[in-house]
Protein backbone atom coordinates (compact mmCIF):
# COMPACT_ATOMS: atom_id res chain seq x y z
CA UNK A 1 0.00 0.00 0.00
CA UNK A 2 1.35 3.42 -0.93
CA UNK A 3 1.59 6.24 1.60
CA UNK A 4 -1.22 8.05 -0.22
CA UNK A 5 -3.41 4.94 -0.02
CA UNK A 6 -2.73 4.71 3.71
CA UNK A 7 -4.13 8.25 4.11
CA UNK A 8 -7.22 7.27 2.14
CA UNK A 9 -7.72 4.12 4.18
CA UNK A 10 -7.35 5.99 7.47
CA UNK A 11 -10.05 8.45 6.40
CA UNK A 12 -12.32 5.62 5.27
CA UNK A 13 -11.96 3.72 8.54
CA UNK A 14 -12.80 6.86 10.53
CA UNK A 15 -15.96 7.26 8.44
CA UNK A 16 -16.99 3.65 9.04
CA UNK A 17 -16.86 4.42 12.78
CA UNK A 18 -19.98 6.52 12.09
CA UNK A 19 -21.89 3.51 10.72
CA UNK A 20 -24.25 1.86 13.19
CA UNK A 21 -25.69 -1.63 13.21
CA UNK A 22 -29.11 -1.93 11.62
CA UNK A 23 -28.54 1.00 9.25
CA UNK A 24 -28.73 1.49 5.51
CA UNK A 25 -25.50 2.91 4.09
CA UNK A 26 -24.88 4.61 0.76
CA UNK A 27 -21.74 3.08 -0.74
CA UNK A 28 -19.68 5.43 -2.88
CA UNK A 29 -17.52 4.78 -5.90
CA UNK A 30 -13.76 5.10 -6.21
CA UNK A 31 -10.57 4.07 -4.47
CA UNK A 32 -11.20 5.77 -1.12
CA UNK A 33 -14.82 4.65 -0.90
CA UNK A 34 -13.62 1.12 -1.64
CA UNK A 35 -11.60 1.12 1.58
CA UNK A 36 -14.80 1.98 3.48
CA UNK A 37 -16.74 -0.80 1.75
CA UNK A 38 -14.05 -3.34 2.58
CA UNK A 39 -14.03 -2.21 6.22
CA UNK A 40 -17.82 -2.43 6.54
CA UNK A 41 -17.61 -5.95 5.15
CA UNK A 42 -14.86 -6.85 7.62
CA UNK A 43 -16.88 -5.53 10.56
CA UNK A 44 -19.95 -7.44 9.43
CA UNK A 45 -17.87 -10.60 9.22
CA UNK A 46 -16.32 -10.28 12.70
CA UNK A 47 -19.50 -9.05 14.38
CA UNK A 48 -18.55 -5.45 15.11
CA UNK A 49 -21.47 -4.46 12.86
CA UNK A 50 -24.72 -6.25 12.20
CA UNK A 51 -27.71 -5.93 9.88
CA UNK A 52 -26.13 -3.27 7.66
CA UNK A 53 -27.57 -2.87 4.17
CA UNK A 54 -25.83 -1.04 1.34
CA UNK A 55 -27.00 1.07 -1.59
CA UNK A 56 -24.29 1.03 -4.28
CA UNK A 57 -23.62 4.05 -6.48
CA UNK A 58 -22.17 2.04 -9.38
CA UNK A 59 -22.02 -1.46 -10.76
CA UNK A 60 -18.36 -1.68 -9.70
CA UNK A 61 -19.35 -0.76 -6.15
CA UNK A 62 -22.15 -3.35 -6.18
CA UNK A 63 -19.67 -6.03 -7.22
CA UNK A 64 -17.20 -5.06 -4.49
CA UNK A 65 -19.89 -4.84 -1.80
CA UNK A 66 -21.26 -8.26 -2.70
CA UNK A 67 -17.77 -9.73 -2.56
CA UNK A 68 -17.33 -8.16 0.89
CA UNK A 69 -20.58 -9.68 2.13
CA UNK A 70 -22.69 -6.51 2.33
CA UNK A 71 -26.37 -7.15 1.44
CA UNK A 72 -27.66 -4.61 -1.08
CA UNK A 73 -30.99 -2.81 -1.47
CA UNK A 74 -32.34 -0.40 -4.06
CA UNK A 75 -32.31 3.35 -3.49
CA UNK A 76 -35.57 4.59 -2.02
CA UNK A 77 -36.59 1.33 -0.38
CA UNK A 78 -35.22 2.25 3.07
CA UNK A 79 -34.13 5.34 4.99
CA UNK A 80 -30.43 5.96 4.36
CA UNK A 81 -28.64 6.79 7.60
CA UNK A 82 -25.28 7.67 6.07
CA UNK A 83 -23.56 7.77 2.69
CA UNK A 84 -19.78 7.50 2.42
CA UNK A 85 -18.10 8.61 -0.79
CA UNK A 86 -14.90 10.10 -2.13
CA UNK A 87 -14.23 13.34 -3.98
CA UNK A 88 -11.88 14.63 -6.64
CA UNK A 89 -11.65 18.11 -5.12
CA UNK A 90 -12.78 19.56 -1.78
CA UNK A 91 -13.07 23.33 -1.28
CA UNK A 92 -12.90 24.95 2.18
CA UNK A 93 -16.72 25.25 2.30
CA UNK A 94 -17.04 21.52 1.42
CA UNK A 95 -18.20 22.20 -2.11
CA UNK A 96 -17.00 19.25 -4.16
CA UNK A 97 -16.02 18.04 -7.58
CA UNK A 98 -16.99 14.38 -7.92
CA UNK A 99 -17.56 11.94 -10.72
CA UNK A 100 -14.07 11.07 -11.85
CA UNK A 101 -15.31 7.50 -12.08
CA UNK A 102 -18.39 8.56 -14.03
CA UNK A 103 -20.89 7.67 -11.30
CA UNK A 104 -22.04 11.19 -10.33
CA UNK A 105 -25.73 10.71 -11.19
CA UNK A 106 -26.17 7.75 -8.85
CA UNK A 107 -23.82 9.33 -6.30
CA UNK A 108 -25.99 12.46 -6.24
CA UNK A 109 -29.19 10.46 -5.80
CA UNK A 110 -27.78 8.48 -2.89
CA UNK A 111 -26.18 11.53 -1.26
CA UNK A 112 -29.50 13.37 -1.36
CA UNK A 113 -31.24 10.42 0.31
CA UNK A 114 -28.75 10.19 3.17
CA UNK A 115 -29.33 11.78 6.55
CA UNK A 116 -25.55 12.29 6.76
CA UNK A 117 -23.30 12.55 3.71
CA UNK A 118 -19.66 11.89 4.54
CA UNK A 119 -16.76 12.55 2.20
CA UNK A 120 -13.53 10.60 2.63
CA UNK A 121 -10.29 11.65 0.95
CA UNK A 122 -6.59 12.15 1.29
CA UNK A 123 -5.22 15.66 1.78
CA UNK A 124 -4.22 15.99 -1.88
CA UNK A 125 -7.91 16.52 -2.66
CA UNK A 126 -8.05 19.79 -0.68
CA UNK A 127 -8.02 22.85 -2.95
CA UNK A 128 -8.48 26.59 -2.36
CA UNK A 129 -11.08 26.73 -5.15
CA UNK A 130 -12.80 24.08 -7.25
CA UNK A 131 -11.57 23.57 -10.80
CA UNK A 132 -7.92 24.20 -10.02
CA UNK A 133 -6.85 20.59 -10.41
CA UNK A 134 -9.49 18.78 -12.44
CA UNK A 135 -12.35 19.27 -14.85
CA UNK A 136 -16.01 19.01 -13.83
CA UNK A 137 -17.61 15.77 -15.06
CA UNK A 138 -21.03 16.27 -16.64
CA UNK A 139 -23.28 13.31 -17.48
CA UNK A 140 -25.18 13.94 -20.72
CA UNK A 141 -27.72 12.04 -22.78
CA UNK A 142 -26.48 10.36 -25.95
CA UNK A 143 -29.34 11.89 -27.93
CA UNK A 144 -28.34 15.37 -29.06
CA UNK A 145 -24.93 15.13 -27.42
CA UNK A 146 -23.39 17.36 -30.09
CA UNK A 147 -25.88 20.13 -29.36
CA UNK A 148 -25.33 19.71 -25.62
CA UNK A 149 -21.58 20.00 -26.15
CA UNK A 150 -22.09 23.22 -28.11
CA UNK A 151 -24.12 24.70 -25.24
CA UNK A 152 -21.44 23.72 -22.74
CA UNK A 153 -18.79 25.67 -24.64
CA UNK A 154 -20.36 28.86 -23.30
CA UNK A 155 -19.52 27.72 -19.76
CA UNK A 156 -16.04 26.24 -20.17
CA UNK A 157 -13.92 23.95 -22.29
CA UNK A 158 -15.78 20.63 -22.77
CA UNK A 159 -14.24 17.33 -23.86
CA UNK A 160 -16.12 14.09 -24.40
CA UNK A 161 -14.57 11.45 -22.17
CA UNK A 162 -13.08 8.42 -23.88
CA UNK A 163 -12.47 4.86 -22.72
CA UNK A 164 -9.58 3.87 -24.91
CA UNK A 165 -10.68 4.57 -28.48
CA UNK A 166 -14.40 4.48 -27.62
CA UNK A 167 -16.68 6.95 -25.89
CA UNK A 168 -16.90 6.42 -22.13
CA UNK A 169 -20.39 5.17 -21.24
CA UNK A 170 -21.80 5.39 -17.71
CA UNK A 171 -23.69 2.62 -15.92
CA UNK A 172 -26.83 4.48 -16.98
CA UNK A 173 -25.90 4.32 -20.67
CA UNK A 174 -25.03 8.00 -20.92
CA UNK A 175 -21.92 9.94 -21.94
CA UNK A 176 -19.58 12.07 -19.84
CA UNK A 177 -18.25 15.49 -20.76
CA UNK A 178 -15.28 16.79 -18.77
CA UNK A 179 -15.67 20.56 -18.52
CA UNK A 180 -12.52 22.53 -17.73
CA UNK A 181 -13.26 25.72 -15.77
CA UNK A 182 -10.39 27.27 -13.84
CA UNK A 183 -11.12 28.54 -11.32
CA UNK A 184 -14.78 28.00 -10.45
CA UNK A 185 -15.66 31.23 -8.65
CA UNK A 186 -19.30 30.32 -7.95
CA UNK A 187 -19.89 26.55 -7.90
CA UNK A 188 -23.60 26.93 -7.15
CA UNK A 189 -24.16 29.19 -10.14
CA UNK A 190 -22.15 26.91 -12.44
CA UNK A 191 -24.01 23.82 -11.25
CA UNK A 192 -27.39 25.47 -11.87
CA UNK A 193 -26.26 26.78 -15.26
CA UNK A 194 -25.05 23.35 -16.34
CA UNK A 195 -28.24 21.62 -15.23
CA UNK A 196 -30.26 24.14 -17.22
CA UNK A 197 -28.62 22.94 -20.46
CA UNK A 198 -30.89 20.52 -22.38
CA UNK A 199 -29.33 17.06 -22.32
CA UNK A 200 -27.42 17.50 -19.07
CA UNK A 201 -28.50 14.82 -16.59
CA UNK A 202 -26.12 15.45 -13.68
CA UNK A 203 -22.99 17.38 -12.84
CA UNK A 204 -20.03 16.54 -10.66
CA UNK A 205 -20.47 19.74 -8.66
CA UNK A 206 -21.85 18.87 -5.21
CA UNK A 207 -22.67 22.17 -3.51
CA UNK A 208 -24.04 22.39 0.06
CA UNK A 209 -24.49 18.62 0.14
CA UNK A 210 -21.62 17.26 2.25
CA UNK A 211 -22.09 17.17 6.01
CA UNK A 212 -18.63 15.96 6.95
CA UNK A 213 -15.30 15.56 5.17
CA UNK A 214 -12.80 13.20 6.78
CA UNK A 215 -9.34 13.79 5.35
CA UNK A 216 -6.26 11.67 5.91
CA UNK A 217 -2.75 13.05 5.68
CA UNK A 218 0.73 12.88 7.17
CA UNK A 219 -0.51 14.55 10.37
CA UNK A 220 -3.39 12.11 10.84
CA UNK A 221 -7.10 12.69 10.39
CA UNK A 222 -8.74 16.09 9.88
CA UNK A 223 -12.51 16.46 10.15
CA UNK A 224 -14.26 19.29 8.33
CA UNK A 225 -17.92 20.03 9.01
CA UNK A 226 -20.24 21.22 6.26
CA UNK A 227 -24.00 21.46 6.75
CA UNK A 228 -25.21 20.39 10.20
CA UNK A 229 -23.78 17.03 11.10
CA UNK A 230 -22.24 15.22 14.05
CA UNK A 231 -18.51 14.79 13.97
CA UNK A 232 -17.31 11.20 13.99
CA UNK A 233 -16.98 9.89 17.52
Amino acid sequence: MTERDSYKRAAALAAVDMVGSGSVVGLGTGSTASFAIEEIGARLTDGRLGDVLGIPTSEATATLATRCGIPLVDAGTDEVAIAIDGADEIAPDLSLVKGGGGAMLRERIVAALAATFVIVADDAKLVPALGTGCAVPVEVARFGAGATLAHLRSLGHPTLRLDGDELFVTDNGNLVVDLAVDPINDPGWLDASLRAVPGVLATGLFVAMADVAIVGGPGGITTMLGRTAPAPG
